[in-house]
């Protein structure tokens, strides 16, 4: 999948929530639909997100995982069309932080973003004592045992 090409969704017939919803971002500019905001927010992955965080978590000893994601807000409210089950509420309660962004920016912008953001997080939690590099490592690892 390349997240650089517009239509990335369609020809690959699925995405992920940065090229979803970098989608129809795109689109709601096309028709000229104004109210149409596309986010980056950073939200807490905790042990009780989902099952399967639980075991990677514990294997780090850490409680949560500061996790970037891409969705909208139309009129102020905000949307997840991620997957067909994806709801706001899967993250909302956990959200401590969100910017709106432009479609090109759900590339190298979110990873940096994404990257201060857990610099700055270990830089404010001493007893975390992995580097950025291997924190990166284990949010990788989370996220590819959410994907099983």
């Amino acid at each position: 999948m390349d997240k650089n090409d517009v239509l990335c969704v369609l020809k690959d017939n699925g995405g992920t929530c940065s090229t979803k919803h970098a989608f129809l971002k795109r689109f709601s500019i096309s028709k000229n639909i104004a109210n149409v905001k596309l986010m980056l927010g950073i939200f807490m992955m905790k042990k009780n997100y989902h099952q399967r965080l639980v075991k990677v978590l514990e294997k780090y000893g850490l409680e949560e995982m500061p996790e970037a994601h891409n969705y909208l807000r139309i009129n102020g409210v905000i949307h997840d069309y991620t997957t067909s089950s994806s709801k706001p509420e899967d993250f909302i309660g956990e959200l401590v932080t969100e910017i709106e962004i432009q479609p090109e920016q759900i590339t190298d912008f979110k990873i940096n973003y994404h990257k201060d953001f857990l610099l700055q997080y270990l830089q404010n939690r001493p007893s975390i004592r992995y580097s950025l590099d291997e924190f990166w490592k284990i949010r990788e690892e989370c996220i590819a045992a959410l994907q099983k």
